[in-house]
């Protein structure tokens, strides 16, 4: 068998590879004070097992992780590795084939971001994922068919298609072997791209007629642990002579084209010329020694050595490839030429944005440069069609900024106002520098969560609102409304009365307001003769934390209703008493008899008043005026005229529906006292029948109340022998008669009785009490008698006694008397 070591140094590999681990271990320590992490884990790893300590490695606490809501963000691709955030560490969550991950590429990496939030934090982290010999050497193909002609000399070169192995490193092909090697061995050659093809070479002539077919077996080995092979057969037809091999016109081609090219686009064209002719001169062409992926994007035309595109050029997937182009004769003679292509960018990729982290409500108190998203832009072109320029809409209150290489952070830029504008619409559009320009963008929707920092505000600062008194208690008046401009529990309102007195009561004892509604109610009925109006303060207060409020305030006006009569001031109406105007027999047409006063405490025209004659003794004698209340004659009065006239006089209101009192005056048509005290002596004996009966009634009562309560009989038996003692002392009654002459000034140029007026009672001897009383300035004339009898008087005398003005006036002024009767 014969072997041969791809590696130049074969014994210093190990050596390298050392060297490699401890680089690739200071630029992991140097990545992580960076805000990186580097994991270097074997690929075929079982799912969850170890990757790495991410919590120890970038300094941060298992309870940070928990907290700020870790999580691995992947820009579009598969995630290999989970994170556990309870232990702080990274686990593999699938399978991770490196040669699907990376096929040839070394190292063989992937990243991945961890982002935290409040505050939110980013980091990188990259695993690299090495290398484990599971994959075996192949050939394209399982059998090469050669013909070479005898007449080849020793040393002449053929190439073969070389193995594939996905494997990288020491595990990929290290060595070739060929056997059995009487004849040829084998040569691996290194291109200055790091490719590799192999030849087999002639080490000693053919003989076709000897030996007309050789058979060959070439083995590809790896340099993994275990080692793994695979093998291909050559089967080896000998020629007669052709001794003139192709030669390639150039050793290298150089040519360039647009990723993207339609399929069959021309790039290229080799030739190669061979000095025999006939068949033995006859070219042709074939792509040789390239991997199987290459091969299907480029062809090569057999004949003419024009090479087309084959398939889809992707420049970010590869930016040149090198074709091993094979020109060959029908004699088995060969030569190889290289082509370089390159591969040129176009401006095919549209960028593309990715949020990594959104919060979609901000509270409307957060300060200007408040985050609210980060953002990864990328865009797969290079040079200016990669760059890329991101920006958002302006007509918010918004700005971007650039923080790592391709990641940006949108932040507030001034103080938001969820009443002004509860939320926006925030378009991002990223943009890169091609011609032409290729654009993508992203819409997201940021709400303004809401902060308590509106009052409530009533409609109106103030309100009037007019209530009939004599209202229903719990009646609706009216309802104040207030608004909040904030938005939930801020915007919840409630009503409260402001506690304060009004004429010493308290205002919740008038109204009350329902906290939920704003309706307020009367506590009571009103009375608009107590209170008129009355200002109260309304407190609206919000739900918000810390609450805010707002007053307003409330005047209500108590409308008045006519809901009082009226009150006769003057004549005085006494149970126990009969009042009397006198009015002498000379009196003329239009003589003031007296004054009917009279009040009501309502207001407006439920206190105007007026006054009617509703009955009379005689209704030809007497009238009423309708506004003032005044008695007068209108006519003379005569001796035919009966001494005792009664007239009962009604008071009347304006209001809706009118109220009345009535008054009844006894007017005495007399000139003299005897006269008068005849005609009203029987009234006095129906006053002493209803005093007896009223005491009888009392008498009754207190000997019911005997038989019920036996602990009274004493005070009872005190009380009749009192009551029997004052029967023997009093036993015959008199009525008193007190006289009240009103000052009037006479209106009408009549006068009443403008002078003072003093009289003298003489009585008996055998009157048990007399009580004689003189008041100046007026007619008042009482006589207090528990028992006076005419029939045993001996004299019943009344001096007049005059002042001085009495005396100049003329005797034939009559006197106006007036009669209290008791």
């Amino acid at each position: 068998i014969s072997l041969t070591c791809i590696s130049s140094e074969c014994r210093s590999f190990y050596e390298l590879r050392r060297h490699i681990e401890l680089l690739l271990l200071l630029l992991l320590a140097l990545s992580a004070v960076a805000g990186q992490a580097r994991y270097s884990i074997p690929e075929e790893q079982a799912e969850g097992s170890f990757v790495g300590n991410i919590a120890r490695d970038l300094g941060l606490d298992v309870t940070r992780l928990i907290s700020g809501k870790a999580r691995i963000i992947t820009k579009g691709g598969r995630q290999y590795v989970d994170l556990n955030k309870d232990k702080g560490i990274l686990v593999i969550k699938e399978r991770i084939d490196r040669e699907e991950l990376c096929g040839k590429t070394t190292p063989c990496s992937f990243s991945f971001e961890v982002i935290l939030e409040n505050p939110i934090q980013l980091y990188r982290v990259t695993v690299e994922v090495t290398d484990i010999n599971d994959n075996s050497p192949s050939f394209p193909k399982d059998e090469i068919i050669l013909k070479i002609a005898e007449s080849v000399a020793s040393g002449t070169r053929f190439s073969l298609e070389s193995a594939d192995d996905a494997d990288v490193g020491f595990n990929d092909i290290q060595r070739y072997g060929l056997k059995p090697s009487d004849h040829f061995k084998v040569e691996v050659q290194n291109q200055s791209d790091g490719g590799r093809f192999v030849e087999m070479v002639l080490q000693n002539p053919l003989d076709r007629e000897k030996e007309e077919t050789h058979s060959l077996v070439l083995i590809a080995s790896d340099g993994g642990e275990p080692r793994r092979s695979g093998t291909v057969r050559i089967h080896i037809t000998v020629l007669d002579a052709n001794d003139n091999a192709p030669v390639c016109s150039q050793p290298v081609y150089k040519a360039e084209v647009k990723e993207n090219s339609p399929e069959g686009t021309v790039i290229t064209t080799v030739s190669a010329n061979d000095a025999d002719k006939g068949a033995n001169g006859e070219v042709t062409y074939s792509i040789a020694h390239v991997v199987k992926e290459t091969k299907q994007l480029f062809e090569v035309n057999v004949q003419t050595g024009e090479i087309k595109v084959a398939g889809k050029l992707d420049f970010e997937k590869s930016k040149t490839y090198q074709l091993n182009v094979q020109a060959s004769d029908h004699g088995g003679y060969s030569d190889t030429c290289k082509v370089v292509i390159q591969i040129t960018d176009e401006n095919d990729n549209v960028p593309t944005i990715q949020l990594m982290s959104f919060s979609n409500s901000i509270s409307e108190d957060s300060p200007p440069g408040t985050t609210i998203a980060v953002l990864n832009v990328d865009d797969e072109d290079s040079d200016g069609n990669g760059a890329v320029k991101c920006s958002i809409n302006s007509d918010v209150p918004f700005k971007i900024e650039s923080s790592l290489t391709g990641y940006y952070t949108i932040v507030t830029e001034d103080f938001l106002d969820r009443e002004s504008n509860p939320e926006y619409n925030l378009t991002i559009t990223v943009s890169d520098q091609g011609s032409p320009p290729l654009s993508s963008s992203k819409n997201i929707n940021v709400k303004v969560s809401d902060v308590n920092d509106s009052p409530p505000k009533f409609d109106h600062s103030e309100y009037t609102k007019t209530v009939a008194e004599n209202n229903s208690p719990g009646l609706s008046v009216f309802t104040v409304s207030a608004n909040d401009a904030d938005w939930g529990q801020n915007a919840r309102v409630s009503y409260f009365l402001q506690e304060r007195d009004i004429n010493g009561l308290a205002v919740s004892s008038l109204v009350s307001v329902n906290s939920d509604t704003g309706v307020i109610h009367a506590v009571k009925s009103f009375d608009y003769e107590q209170i008129k109006w009355f200002e109260f303060n309304v407190t609206v207060r919000d739900a918000g934390s810390p609450p805010l409020s707002s007053v307003a305030t409330v005047k209500i006006v108590v409308q008045d209703q006519n809901d009082n009569p009226p009150q006769v001031l003057y004549p005085v109406q006494t149970g126990g008493s009969l009042v009397a105007e006198m009015v002498p027999r000379s009196a003329d047409v239009g003589y003031l008899v007296t004054k009917v006063v009279a009040v009501d405490v309502d207001s407006g025209q439920n206190a105007w008043l007026s006054y009617k004659l509703q009955k009379a003794t005689d209704r030809a004698l007497f009238e009423v005026g309708l506004q003032n209340g005044e008695i007068r004659t209108i006519r003379q009065v005569t001796d035919k005229d009966a001494v005792k006239q009664r007239l009962t006089v009604i008071v009347e209101d304006n209001g809706q529906p009118s109220r009345s009192a009535t008054v009844i005056v006894n007017v005495a048509v007399a000139d003299s006292f005897p006269e008068v005290l005849s005609e009203f002596t029987e009234l006095t004996h129906d006053k002493e029948y209803n005093d007896n009966l009223t005491f009888y009634l009392v008498f009754a009562l207190a000997v019911v109340s005997f038989l019920f309560i036996t602990c009274l009989v004493v005070i009872i038996s005190v009380k009749i022998y009192r009551w029997r003692q004052s029967r023997i002392l009093y036993h015959s009654n008199l009525p008193v008669i007190p006289y009240y002459p009103p000052r009037y000034s006479d209106t009408l140029g009549s006068a009443t009785l403008p002078h003072v007026y003093n009289y003298e009672v003489c009585r008996t001897t055998d009157s048990r009490k007399s009580d004689v009383k003189y008041i100046l300035k007026w007619f008042y004339f009482r006589v207090h008698s528990t028992s006076l009898d005419l029939s045993k008087a001996h004299s019943l005398c009344i001096h007049k006694k005059t002042n001085k003005q009495q005396q100049q006036q003329p005797q034939k002024n009559k006197k106006n008397k007036k009669l209290a009767l008791w």
